[in-house]
């Protein structure tokens, strides 16, 4: 059996997302720390692997995967047995659009990178925290929508599947930067039932920092 190799970041959300499916999937892997803040993911041998020079990327089936979510997919489909993706159209239609509000519409923009490129137009001290606030605020509250239009103990249904694993390292962020939570009601409970999933525990940040 080939071994899967997981290159990450442990604040990464992305790479926090395909820790979480792997869990889940009970698949056993080895982690290769690329550090973002020392530019790891700019050296020569690492683009090599990974051209976009982002985290995560995933060695597994003798396939190098990038882009988080594109992993999760192939995860789901080769590995279908635990419903990472439901199995009706529709109903697959419906996880992808929660997974992708997050991780297209809230996450690229509170990406390092692009902070980085805000702090360097302003000199306002606090121009990151309000920036951080401000979309992923936005963001959760559209979600919380979103997730309204479904029941289940979790965002789709009674079992965590790719929305989850968006949503959780999100929330994270969210805690990190300071937002205001008391109005997304459903969103926390999701995220209190996926707390208590040994599969979200491991793959916490606090869990695996180097």
């Amino acid at each position: 059996m080939n071994e899967v190799v997981l290159y990450d970041y442990w604040r990464s959300s992305a790479s926090y997302r395909v820790r979480i499916a792997l869990n889940l999937l009970g698949l056993d892997y080895q982690t290769v720390p690329i550090n973002l803040l020392d530019a790891a993911h700019r050296m020569p041998d690492y683009l090599a692997l990974n051209p976009q020079g982002l985290v995560p990327t995933l060695v597994i089936d003798g396939k190098t995967l990038t882009q988080s979510l594109a992993i999760i997919e192939y995860l789901a489909e080769s590995r279908p047995e635990y419903g990472l993706l439901p199995s009706d159209s529709f109903d697959r239609h419906r996880v992808r659009a929660l997974a992708y509000a997050v991780a297209m519409d809230i996450h690229p923009i509170c990406n390092l990178h692009v902070v980085s490129h805000l702090l360097k137009l302003t000199d306002k001290a606090d121009a990151r925290e309000e920036w951080m606030k401000h979309f992923i605020g936005d963001g959760l509250r559209k979600l919380e929508t979103m997730l309204g239009e479904s029941d289940g103990k979790f965002s789709f249904g009674d079992r965590p599947t790719m929305a989850d694993l968006s949503l959780v390292p999100q929330l994270y962020n969210a805690r990190r930067w300071g937002v205001d939570m008391t109005a997304f009601r459903r969103i926390s409970d999701i995220d209190t039932r996926c707390a208590e999933l040994p599969a979200f525990q491991a793959a916490h940040p606090d869990r695996v920092k180097p």
